[in-house]
């Protein structure tokens, strides 16, 4: 008959996350973000460009990024160079400045959807 471990109770297997790193995950690299931009330029997904620097730049949870209106981010069609948002976990402002390579994937996303003040900056896809 073959041992098994169940024939042996002081056997141990090895866990699961034995040599790997736990915790939260290291920050993207800035050959990553080229990467990742890179591919969402070429693939023309201007929504996806214009909410992936805006992450960076603006550091705001998911729920906050999706939550933004035009006027949070634009002036008179123009987007702006700082912007100020409330986050809905904490309650406090958070102030941004929002770069050239932000502001023209914005300006873009802005342009093909014609979105106007106050209506949300990244619409649902669903509807």
């Amino acid at each position: 008959m073959q041992d098994s471990s169940a024939d042996h109770p002081c056997q141990t297997t090895a866990p699961w996350n034995r040599g790997k790193l736990i915790g939260p995950k290291p920050p993207l690299k800035a050959k990553e973000i080229w990467s990742i931009r890179v591919r969402l330029q070429v693939a023309h997904r201007i929504r996806d460009l214009a909410l992936f620097n805006l992450a960076l730049d603006s550091k705001l949870r998911a729920c906050d990024l999706v939550a933004l209106r035009v006027d949070d981010v634009a002036l008179n069609g123009r987007v702006r160079s700082r912007a100020t948002v409330m986050q809905r976990k904490t309650g406090r402002p958070v102030q941004f400045e929002i770069t050239e390579q932000t502001r023209e994937a914005v300006g873009r996303w802005l342009e093909k959807k014609d979105l106007h003040k106050g209506e949300p900056l990244f619409p649902s896809r669903v509807n």
